[in-house]
């Protein structure tokens, strides 16, 4: 094998193995930013519908932070928990202390998407509140929804191991024998 075929392998294995080790690090990266942030007390949730628009853009990934809801107020956008199974994202238009039969007070907030028309049909009571929308990363949503079900956890693992076996694998033996001076 000529030296000049020999060099540019080289220098390919070299290229790749920085290209891999730079992607390795900023997987693992990200991976310990989510797993601090959730630590930390953040729900992270992707945007599924444009009824915040332009605020929240379909397919972001919002981090929702916990928060006290006696200081919520007007125009503060709140994240809750509209039924069993849905997670809104809306802003506050109204907030109520409304009179229970017993004489009771329970607060509550009349919402709305800032893409919507109307207001929300439904009043959404203090103990659905999950918090509010610290940060928003376009787009990060549709990958985070991808991999979290098959087949995006299997093209994952895949794509994670295979990244890792040729960012960490030794030089094979006939190529380390061809390249003694």
């Amino acid at each position: 094998m000529g030296r000049n075929k020999i060099a540019k392998q080289r220098m390919r294995r070299r290229a790749w193995g920085i290209i891999s080790t730079i992607l390795v690090a900023v997987i693992l990266f990200f991976a310990i930013l989510l797993v601090t942030l959730k630590v930390a007390g953040f729900n992270l949730l992707t945007v599924l519908s444009g009824s915040m628009e332009p605020a929240y853009h379909v397919g972001s990934l919002i981090f929702v932070k916990n928060v006290d809801v006696n200081t919520l107020k007007e125009n503060d956008v709140i994240t809750f928990m509209a039924d069993e199974d849905t997670i809104v994202t809306h802003r506050i238009y109204g907030v109520l202390n409304e009179v229970g039969d017993d004489g009771s007070t329970t607060l509550k907030f009349r919402t709305k998407g800032d893409a919507n028309t109307a207001t929300d049909a439904s009043l959404v009571d203090y103990r659905n509140v999950i918090g509010t929308p610290v940060l928003s990363i376009p787009y990060l949503g549709y990958l985070a929804n991808f991999i979290q079900r098959p087949p995006g956890i299997y093209i994952a693992l895949v794509f994670a191991t295979v990244l890792v076996v040729f960012a960490f694998a030794p030089k094979n033996r006939k190529e380390r024998s061809s390249e003694k001076p």
